[in-house]
């Protein structure tokens, strides 16, 4: 495994016309030198550390990434980067500032100044989670020459209204608990209302009883312990980077009749976020792509905890180019 950090001077006029004095991009490789390229990027509560080779349990996206997984790291050489405006070690906002709007174009950009630092011409293929979706599509859409396939799930080209919507009540409540002096608590409350959207009714149904139990005075329902669990998801977050990838999510718009690298776009029919006729509209706007479809009781989180379904779809895109 190689990490790094990419220094880029500035200024950086950014797509949505900020701009950053100076910027770094924190990057990790992981598996065999040798072997094909692949960029693979999650959701926005993720990292460059997709998986841990040394700890299988750890790691963002640990159960579609790493060795044997669907994206195999003992077949593949794996390149991840922290987020430009997230809580990784890539330039984000400090705390109690606001930083400038980043477009997945930026995103975009930053992977391509990486791959100029790395020195490799193209990739192999991208695979995107849901933010890593989207930030694939920009890419392909600016360099096509450097990639020669996709493999998105649950992405889409734009955001639907209805995802906006509840985006924008998570960042509200973000905004809240700053102006409070509780940030930390905000995003434990934007996490789960987050969690109430990314999975399917089903799922819940499957899981939770309505049965609440009396604890001292007060109910509690077997869901919003659930919701509520205190864990670390969110420790390690800023408020503020929470803030700048949530509104880029919704600022994501990028022209699919200009994307012409061969894709594979995955949708699930329980997704409430990236519905998926959204997915099979952007198929169709696109120049080469196909829509694979599968259903999940993980509704959007599908692209988290499919594994198997996911796996012959990953192997089908990457043997398309190998």
């Amino acid at each position: 495994m190689t990490e790094g950090i990419l220094e880029i001077p500035g200024p950086w006029t950014l797509h949505h016309r900020g701009e950053l004095p100076a910027a770094r991009i924190a990057w990790r490789l992981t598996g065999p030198s040798d072997a094909p390229l692949v960029c693979a990027m999650g959701g926005i509560w993720s990292d460059r550390r997709l998986f841990d080779p040394a700890e299988p349990k750890r790691g963002c996206w640990r159960e579609v990434v790493g060795a044997g997984r669907p994206l195999d790291s003992n077949r593949h050489r794996i390149l991840s980067f922290d987020y430009l405006g997230g809580s990784g070690e890539s330039t984000g906002p400090e705390a109690g500032h606001r930083f400038p709007s980043i477009s997945t174009y930026d995103q975009a950009e930053a992977l391509e100044r990486l791959l100029d630092h790395l020195k490799v011409p193209s990739l192999r293929a991208i695979v995107g989670g849901s933010y890593g979706g989207m930030v694939a599509l920009a890419f392909a859409e600016r360099f096509p020459e450097r990639v020669a396939a996709l493999c998105i799930i649950s992405a889409a080209d734009r955001p639907h209204p209805m995802a906006i919507a509840w985006h924008s009540i998570q960042r509200r409540i973000a905004k809240f608990a700053m102006q409070s002096a509780r940030p930390q608590e905000g995003l434990r409350l934007a996490r789960a209302v987050g969690l109430s959207l990314y999975r399917s009714s089903e799922e819940f149904a499957a899981r939770f009883p309505a049965t609440p139990r009396l604890e001292g005075e007060e109910f509690v329902f077997p869901v919003e312990r659930y919701l509520f669990l205190d864990d670390d998801s969110t420790s390690a977050f800023r408020a503020e980077s929470f803030l700048c990838l949530s509104e880029s999510l919704d600022l994501h718009q990028v022209d699919a009749t200009r994307i012409f690298v061969p894709t594979t776009a995955v949708g699930a029919r329980e997704d409430q976020l990236v519905p998926l006729g959204d997915v099979r509209a952007l198929v169709a706007r696109m120049g080469v792509a196909q829509v694979r479809e599968i259903s999940s009781i993980h509704g959007h989180d599908a692209y988290l905890r499919e594994p198997e379904q996911l796996r012959p779809v990953i192997a089908a895109a990457l043997q398309a180019v190998t």
